[in-house]
C-alpha cells in the first residue's frame, strides 16, 4: 500500500501498487467501491499484467482518508487523483475506470491532460441520473438530503445495495458517499469525453443493448465495445472477456475503430 497527500489539510489517497513496466496503469473504481476489490484480478490477468499498476481508492472511499470538509465533486475527485499522480511522478498514464470512476477519469483527462495518455471507461456515467427515492445507485442516494442520509437513510441504502456492494460501500465515509452520489447524479461528462484528444474506449455490457449515443461517440473517435455475459461490473462478471477487451483497447493506436463486440 502506498499513499500521497492530496489536500491542504493533509488528507491522503491510498492505493495498492503492482510493480511492472511503463506506461503506468491507473485503475479507478465506482461509487461506494474500492479499486483493489474490483480490479485486482484483472490487473494481474495474463493479458493485462506486467505493467506498474495503481489500484487507487478515491478520497472518501476504501483505504483512503474520508475528510468531512471535502466537497466530493467530480472535479474535486479528479484534482485529488491528479495530486496523487503528480506526487508519484506519474505522467501519461493509461487509466481504466469503472462507473463513477469513469466520469472522474474524463474530468482528470480534461483538467490535467499531461497525466492521461489513454482512457478505458467501463460502463461509466456520462449523463445525469434520475434522482428518485428508492432507486438503486446514485439516484437513490441523492434523493436524500445529507442530513436525512446521515440520520438513517444510509441504512435503507444498505438494504438496497445488497451484501456484495455493501462490503465496500460500508468503508466509504457517509458524507463522502452522499456528496459523491449527488454530484454524480448531476454530472454530464459526455461532451467533455467527445472533445478529449486521447485514445478512448467505452466498454458496455452487451446485454444492456446499444449504448445511447454510441454513433455520436464513435464519430468523435470513442471506440464503443460491447462485452458479453456480464452486467455493470464487467471486470467481476466476465474477467476474461474484460481483459481481452481492455487489452485490445490499450493496444489500439487511436480511437478510430467502429462500434464492436468483444470476443
Amino acid at each position: 500500500m502506498r499513499s500521497a497527500v492530496v489536500t491542504n489539510a493533509g488528507d491522503r489517497i491510498r492505493w495498492v501498487e503492482l510493480p511492472g513496466r511503463e506506461p503506468v496503469r491507473v485503475y479507478l473504481h465506482g461509487l461506494g467501491a474500492s479499486s483493489p476489490a474490483y480490479f485486482a484480478g484483472v490487473a494481474a490477468h495474463p493479458l493485462l499484467g506486467g505493467h506498474r499498476s495503481l489500484l487507487l481508492d478515491l478520497l472518501g472511499h476504501g483505504i483512503s482518508d474520508r475528510p468531512v470538509e471535502f466537497g466530493y465533486t467530480l472535479e474535486g475527485h479528479a484534482d485529488a487523483v491528479a495530486s496523487a499522480l503528480v506526487a508519484e511522478g506519474v505522467r501519461g498514464a493509461e487509466v481504466v475506470a469503472h462507473s463513477m470512476g469513469g466520469a472522474i477519469a474524463v474530468m482528470l483527462a480534461a483538467r490535467h491532460p499531461g497525466l492521461v495518455a489513454r482512457l478505458v471507461l467501463v460502463d461509466a456515467n456520462l449523463d445525469p441520473v434520475e434522482v428518485r427515492a428508492g432507486a438503486a445507485g446514485s439516484g437513490g442516494i441523492a434523493a436524500y438530503s445529507e442530513e436525512e442520509f446521515l440520520a438513517g437513510g444510509w441504512r435503507e441504502v444498505r438494504e438496497r445495495a445488497g451484501a456484495h456492494w455493501w462490503a465496500t460501500m460500508r468503508l466509504a465515509g457517509r458524507e463522502a458517499l452522499h456528496r459523491s452520489a449527488v454530484h454524480l447524479a448531476k454530472g454530464a461528462v459526455r461532451g467533455v469525453l467527445m472533445e478529449l484528444d486521447v485514445p478512448r474506449t467505452f466498454l458496455v455490457p452487451a446485454a444492456d443493448g446499444p449504448l445511447p449515443g454510441a454513433d455520436a461517440l464513435s464519430a468523435a473517435g470513442v471506440d464503443v465495445v460491447a462485452v458479453p455475459d456480464c452486467g455493470h461490473n464487467i471486470m467481476l462478471d466476465n474477467p476474461d472477456a474484460f481483459a481481452r477487451a481492455a487489452a485490445d483497447a490499450l493496444a489500439r493506436r487511436s480511437g478510430t475503430g467502429p462500434v464492436g463486440t468483444a470476443r
